[in-house]
Protein backbone atom coordinates (compact mmCIF):
# COMPACT_ATOMS: atom_id res chain seq x y z
CA UNK A 1 0.00 0.00 0.00
CA UNK A 2 1.41 3.35 -1.08
CA UNK A 3 1.39 6.11 1.50
CA UNK A 4 2.62 9.67 1.27
CA UNK A 5 2.40 11.56 4.54
CA UNK A 6 3.00 15.31 4.62
CA UNK A 7 3.95 17.18 7.76
CA UNK A 8 5.37 20.52 8.86
CA UNK A 9 2.49 22.81 7.99
CA UNK A 10 1.13 25.43 10.33
CA UNK A 11 0.54 29.10 10.95
CA UNK A 12 3.38 31.50 10.20
CA UNK A 13 3.69 35.26 9.93
CA UNK A 14 4.46 36.93 6.61
CA UNK A 15 8.19 36.79 5.97
CA UNK A 16 8.56 33.63 8.00
CA UNK A 17 9.70 30.15 7.05
CA UNK A 18 8.39 26.61 7.17
CA UNK A 19 9.82 23.27 6.11
CA UNK A 20 7.41 20.69 4.81
CA UNK A 21 8.24 17.00 4.72
CA UNK A 22 6.64 14.16 2.80
CA UNK A 23 7.49 10.62 3.89
CA UNK A 24 6.80 7.85 1.39
CA UNK A 25 6.21 4.16 1.93
CA UNK A 26 5.07 1.33 -0.29
CA UNK A 27 7.09 2.50 -3.29
CA UNK A 28 10.70 2.22 -4.35
CA UNK A 29 11.16 5.90 -3.57
CA UNK A 30 14.33 6.55 -5.52
CA UNK A 31 12.60 5.48 -8.74
CA UNK A 32 10.04 8.27 -8.50
CA UNK A 33 10.14 11.95 -9.27
CA UNK A 34 8.47 13.99 -6.56
CA UNK A 35 6.41 17.15 -6.76
CA UNK A 36 4.78 19.60 -4.41
CA UNK A 37 1.42 21.11 -5.30
CA UNK A 38 -0.86 23.45 -3.42
CA UNK A 39 -4.53 24.34 -3.42
CA UNK A 40 -5.93 27.54 -1.98
CA UNK A 41 -9.63 27.86 -1.09
CA UNK A 42 -11.73 28.31 -4.21
CA UNK A 43 -8.77 27.76 -6.53
CA UNK A 44 -7.45 24.88 -8.59
CA UNK A 45 -4.56 22.81 -7.38
CA UNK A 46 -1.32 24.20 -8.79
CA UNK A 47 2.21 22.96 -9.25
CA UNK A 48 4.77 24.40 -6.84
CA UNK A 49 8.03 22.49 -7.28
CA UNK A 50 9.40 19.24 -8.65
CA UNK A 51 12.54 17.15 -8.28
CA UNK A 52 13.81 14.22 -10.29
CA UNK A 53 14.72 10.82 -8.88
CA UNK A 54 18.22 11.68 -7.68
CA UNK A 55 17.78 15.37 -6.90
CA UNK A 56 19.87 16.43 -9.87
CA UNK A 57 17.10 18.42 -11.50
CA UNK A 58 14.52 20.70 -9.94
CA UNK A 59 11.93 23.12 -11.24
CA UNK A 60 9.66 25.68 -9.67
CA UNK A 61 6.57 27.72 -10.32
CA UNK A 62 7.46 31.33 -11.05
CA UNK A 63 5.54 32.43 -7.98
CA UNK A 64 7.93 30.62 -5.62
CA UNK A 65 11.27 30.83 -7.42
CA UNK A 66 13.97 32.18 -5.17
CA UNK A 67 11.88 31.59 -2.04
CA UNK A 68 11.17 27.83 -1.99
CA UNK A 69 13.62 24.96 -2.29
CA UNK A 70 12.73 21.34 -2.95
CA UNK A 71 15.10 18.57 -1.90
CA UNK A 72 15.00 14.85 -1.21
CA UNK A 73 16.74 12.23 0.89
CA UNK A 74 16.39 8.85 -0.78
CA UNK A 75 17.85 7.09 2.26
CA UNK A 76 14.92 8.41 4.30
CA UNK A 77 12.28 8.11 1.55
CA UNK A 78 11.46 11.75 2.15
CA UNK A 79 11.05 14.87 0.06
CA UNK A 80 11.20 18.36 1.56
CA UNK A 81 9.99 21.83 0.70
CA UNK A 82 11.82 24.66 2.41
CA UNK A 83 9.65 27.76 2.21
CA UNK A 84 11.17 31.15 3.03
CA UNK A 85 9.87 34.71 2.79
CA UNK A 86 6.34 33.42 3.01
CA UNK A 87 3.50 35.61 1.80
CA UNK A 88 -0.23 35.55 2.58
CA UNK A 89 -0.84 34.30 -0.96
CA UNK A 90 1.15 31.17 -0.13
CA UNK A 91 -1.70 30.09 2.15
CA UNK A 92 -2.99 26.75 0.89
CA UNK A 93 -3.09 23.04 1.51
CA UNK A 94 0.21 21.60 0.28
CA UNK A 95 0.32 18.14 -1.27
CA UNK A 96 3.18 15.94 -2.34
CA UNK A 97 2.98 13.67 -5.35
CA UNK A 98 5.09 10.74 -6.44
CA UNK A 99 5.20 10.17 -10.19
CA UNK A 100 6.72 7.58 -12.47
CA UNK A 101 5.41 7.18 -15.98
CA UNK A 102 1.63 6.93 -15.69
CA UNK A 103 1.76 6.26 -11.96
CA UNK A 104 0.78 9.10 -9.66
CA UNK A 105 0.34 8.93 -5.91
CA UNK A 106 -0.84 11.79 -3.71
CA UNK A 107 -0.56 12.58 -0.04
CA UNK A 108 -3.40 13.87 2.09
CA UNK A 109 -2.04 17.40 2.36
CA UNK A 110 -0.85 19.73 5.08
CA UNK A 111 -2.26 23.20 5.75
CA UNK A 112 -0.01 26.24 5.51
CA UNK A 113 -1.44 29.54 6.67
CA UNK A 114 0.50 32.78 6.33
CA UNK A 115 -1.08 35.52 8.37
CA UNK A 116 -0.24 38.18 10.91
Amino acid sequence: QVQLVESGGGLVQPGGSLRLSCAASGIFFSMYAMDWYRQAPGKQREFVAGINWNGGSTNYADSVKGRFTISRDNAKNTVYLQMNSLKPEDTAVYYCKARRGSENYWGQGTQVTVSS
